[in-house]
């Protein structure tokens, strides 16, 4: 592999940027000290399309994007169906609906949720118990996540031999990636801690504006070079389409991709596909899993403006990331052989980003391109971090340790709390080596074990905060089980059995104990006004008051949400089709965006200030 050779200018970029967000997290530190509700949810003042931007941003992590280059190189246009795993149409559910829901709870934290829900009885306090534990592993999981793409990334991107000079001093080479991490995740701890979400939603502006530069530069470097050179790929590869099997075959082409193929367990691509959607649905109708997406939500002014942002997050988050995605994906595959994909002594195609980034972008360009590449490591951390550190002070300290804490030992419990789960996630981090695995297993076995109690909490008025607890703690055991129990096996595969473990523990721990108090019932079907199984509830609360409008919009939110659904599939297709210089389809795919955009404008938006 050829030196990357920094320029002067590249490293003043990349200084620039985290002196500048570091200054940001200096400058917002009076701001966010003012109180628990403007350190972790900045005074609920904050703009809906910042906070878009903002959530967006910290979507745009370095891991994600490495896993989509590689699986955009193996899998051609049937990869834009792979981010279903998370998924990533949640999106939808939460514009359409869900966002308010949440928002009109008017709450913290997901946790602090949980006593609008089930009261403030033994079982809601065993509900809030178990969702900070929840949130707490899904935060580490997610910030070890991030450390392994960040030092994956760097390894190539940034030898150590192109900046030890400047710095004179010797680290051993197993050692560097880890130096790398913790630089930038410094920088991130800085302005999260310090400057709480105002700091962070303005750094992520900033980020996301680096990022869509970035991806701008990458499109057209890759279209010039597809204009001089043949793309080779295999029959399919082109197409979204697809039958039973896979059936893509890279005999003759790159034949090492039909081993990466065979390892990810895709061949039986309709039946993966099916699970994919199953599991898509019930976690999507699960509403956010507490983390830094639920927290940009409750961050918003009104539940109207939690719907905007949902909205706002695909449609300024799929073009720039997927121009830059197809960039590279078309850059390794027209100069393959150029790249080192070699990593003990195997080819591990998670380095084609890093790879590419090393071969085909031209010195003045690296800088803006690290500084945008580690600012979505950097604002996926921050965000990350924000909603772990919610949980510790709002729903830890607060509640169980010294509920009449100062403002002043507040913001030293937040100070301490963040960098103690920084310690934590950057230890998890050395031990997780892959990132598909590591995805794979937040995505599929950990939301196993959040989903059954989560879609039941929402929809279902019988359901207490027993089965809540009992339901989680049926996912989550097994869920930390899983990989050592079936270590080969997808976690996709086995995350229905852990879905039907978790719903045995809901169903058997709320019947075998009393319903919530109707006082709470009544609270939050009045507040949140859910549509679902909630007759009795609604019965006691029109008897009431007769005038309250019950939500009648079932139908109305499900055809939105099959035409959300359809309309940010093509928003991921339109950039892909557009750099790959596919005209015809790209055109297509931008009819499908506007055709979807007007009927969502009549059918959602016109109706939100109703709602």
């Amino acid at each position: 592999m050829a030196s990357l050779q920094l320029t002067a200018l590249d490293l003043t970029i990349i200084a620039v940027y985290l002196v500048a967000v570091t200054a940001i997290g200096f400058a917002m530190r009076k701001r966010a000290a003012a109180s628990v509700e403007s350190y972790l949810l900045g005074g609920k003042d904050i703009p809906w399309y910042m906070l878009g931007l903002s959530n967006a941003s910290g979507m745009f992590d370095i891991s994600g994007t490495m896993w989509l280059v590689t699986i955009g190189f193996v899998y051609g246009l049937k990869a834009i169906w792979l981010p279903w795993l998370w998924p990533t149409f949640n999106q939808v559910f939460l514009m359409v609906y869900l966002s308010a829901w949440l928002r009109r709870s008017n709450v913290t934290t997901g946790a602090q949720w949980i006593e609008t829900r089930f009261g403030t009885g033994v079982g809601a306090r065993l509900s809030h118990t178990v969702v900070v534990v929840f949130a707490l592993i899904g935060g580490l999981g997610f910030l070890a996540y991030g450390f392994v793409g960040l030092g994956k990334f760097v390894e190539i991107f940034l030898p150590w031999e192109a900046i030890q000079p400047y710095l004179g001093i010797h680290v051993a080479p197993e050692f560097v990636p880890h130096i790398y991490g913790i630089v930038f995740t410094l920088a991130a701890v800085a302005y999260t801690i310090l400057g709480g979400m105002r700091s962070i939603v303005l750094a992520d502006v900033l980020q996301y504006t680096i990022m869509t530069i970035s991806a701008v530069v990458v499109a057209v470097i890759a279209m010039t070079a597809l204009a001089a050179n043949p793309l080779v790929v295999p029959d399919g590869w082109m197409s979204p389409w697809f039958g039973w099997r896979l059936d893509l075959d890279w005999t003759g082409i790159i034949t090492e991709v039909n081993q990466k193929i065979a390892a990810d367990q895709f061949s039986l691509f309709t039946v993966f596909f099916m699970m994919m959607v199953f599991k898509g649905i019930l976690v999507s109708a699960a509403g956010p899993a507490p983390n830094y997406d639920m927290q940009k939500i409750l961050a918003t002014r009104t539940p109207r403006e939690g719907a905007l942002m949902s909205g706002f997050v695909s449609l300024v988050l799929s073009p720039s990331r997927y121009l830059m995605i197809t960039g590279f994906v078309v850059l390794g595959l027209l100069f393959y052989h150029r790249l080192d994909l070699v990593v003990g002594g195997q080819i591990d195609f998670e380095q084609i980003l890093p790879s590419a980034i090393n071969e085909f972008v031209p010195a003045g360009f690296t800088g803006l391109l690290l500084a945008g590449l580690a600012a979505a490591f950097v604002s996926t951390f921050s965000g990350t971090l924000n909603a772990a550190q919610a949980y510790v002070v709002n729903d830890l300290y607060h509640k169980y340790i010294d509920p009449h804490a100062s403002q002043r030992r507040t913001v030293v419990v937040n100070y301490a709390s963040g960098l103690l789960i920084v310690v934590v996630s950057i230890v998890l981090g050395f031990y997780a080596k892959n990132v598909n695995n590591m995805l794979q297993w937040i995505v599929s076995a950990l939301w196993g074990a959040y989903l059954s109690s989560n879609v039941l909490k929402w929809y279902w008025w019988r359901f207490n905060g027993y089965g809540y607890f009992w339901g989680m703690v049926a996912g989550i055991v097994p869920a930390l089980a899983a990989p050592i129990v079936w270590p080969t096996v997808l976690p996709l595969y086995y995350f229905p059995h852990l879905m039907a473990i978790s719903l045995v523990g809901c169903i058997v721990g709320t019947f075998l104990t009393e319903p919530t108090n109707e006082a709470t019932l009544k609270s939050f079907y009045r507040t949140v006004r859910p549509w679902g199984f909630w007759g009795p509830i609604r019965r006691l609360v029109e008897a009431e008051n007769p005038g309250f409008r019950r939500n009648t919009n079932f139908k109305r939110d499900m055809v939105n949400i099959v035409v959300g659904v359809v309309w940010q599939t093509a928003l991921v297709v339109l950039p892909i089709y557009f750099v790959l210089m596919r005209w015809v389809p790209a055109a297509v795919a931008a009819a499908i965006v506007v055709v979807t955009m007007i009927f969502l404008k009549k059918n959602w938006y016109d109706r939100l200030e109703a709602d």
